[in-house]
């Protein structure tokens, strides 16, 4: 009789095993969802990279759904569907959960960053898993950032209005998304209007808005240049977040060796990304002044006149946000100081 017991107590551990090594052989099936069109260079060589190559990472335990083009939703809508569990990971524009998200704009604002790796670095080590703006804002927002880009610092792109100096912008209705460009298009005397990326070209055609704060790189697979005429050269009014999250409760429910693979995927395209967007940015602006569009150098008068104007953004941003009781002040210091100790990256 003993020795019946121990030979099923035997078998029970050996099924037990057995099954352990099969729910963890198991496939991962993990659904990501954005906004982005089709084709699109950060879906190309952000969003999928860090797909595949989670997949390598794992021997293909993972196997992704895509949903781009707002499949399961608006643009500003997926952190909410993210942290519902509608998608298991979800892009997330910063400035278009603004209010959800307010500390986390900081890497919108006109700082002392010239080039998206620049930027890209200095905010990744705050908003990453441990930083300061985990630690303040998205941990209490139930969410975990996988991988982000903060892009070349934004111009602005008008439908008709010709571009010679500082005066050139006032009254314009400027598509700008997010409190820190809302900040800029104010300073400049225009009218902000707050417009997602995917309907800013019905916005230009009915006429909504009379130009954009756009990145160059975006201005073409929103298919925008042919309705724009002037820009500007070599100005900083801010710039945009991708980031993607996924939910403090899917992440639990992953295996270890998945989480690791997400993990160590996203800090790779996060810091190979920015590079190509960098790229990007110079061979895009030359296509579109072929297709027509002028990119026009300010007067340094009229240059210097702007950036005094934004160079207060910063601090009124964070102050704004200390007065709603939350540490604008902390984590701007924070920001900036990323920015000097990234500065061999400009």
């Amino acid at each position: 009789m003993t020795i019946m017991k121990r030979g099923l107590t035997a078998a029970c551990v050996v099924a037990a095993s057995l099954a352990t090594t099969a729910a963890s052989a198991q496939e991962v099936t993990v659904r990501v969802a954005d906004s982005l069109p089709t084709g699109h260079y950060i879906a190309e060589n952000m969003t999928k990279v860090w797909m595949d190559r989670v997949a390598e990472l794992t021997d293909g335990k993972v196997d992704f759904e895509y949903y781009p083009a707002q499949q399961l939703g608006k643009a500003k809508d997926l952190l909410s569907l993210t942290q519902t569990g509608v998608t298991d990971v979800g892009y997330v524009g910063i400035s278009y959960v603004a209010d959800q998200l307010p500390l986390s704009t900081v890497g919108e604002l006109p700082e002392a960053f010239s080039t998206s790796c620049k930027g890209t670095l200095a905010y990744w080590s705050l908003a990453k898993p441990g930083g300061t703006l985990d630690e303040v804002e998205l941990k209490e927002n139930g969410v975990r950032m996988l991988f982000v880009l903060v892009l070349p610092p934004y111009q602005i792109f008008t439908k008709s209005q010709e571009i010679t100096g500082a005066s050139s912008f006032e009254g314009l209705k400027l598509r700008a998304t997010g409190g820190t460009k809302e900040l800029a298009v104010k300073k400049l005397g225009a009218v902000p209007v707050a417009i997602s990326a995917p309907e800013t070209r019905e916005a230009l055609s009915r006429g909504t808005i009379d130009g954009v704060l756009f990145p160059a790189s975006s201005i073409g697979p929103y298919d925008l240049t042919s309705m724009l005429s002037y820009a500007t050269k070599d100005m900083n009014f801010g710039s945009f977040i991708f980031s993607y999250m996924i939910s403090q409760e899917k992440w639990d429910q992953l295996p270890k060796d998945v989480q690791k693979a997400m993990a160590d995927a996203g800090d790779e395209v996060t810091k190979s990304a920015c590079q190509v967007a960098d790229k990007l940015d110079s061979s895009d602006k030359d296509a579109m002044a072929k297709q027509g569009v002028s990119f026009v150098a300010l007067p340094e008068a009229d240059k210097a006149q702007i950036d005094d104007a934004l160079a207060t953004i910063g601090t009124e941003w964070a102050s704004g946000l200390d007065g709603r009781g939350k540490p604008g002040t902390e984590v701007l210091k924070a920001f900036r100081e990323a920015l000097a100790n990234k500065g061999a990256s400009d």
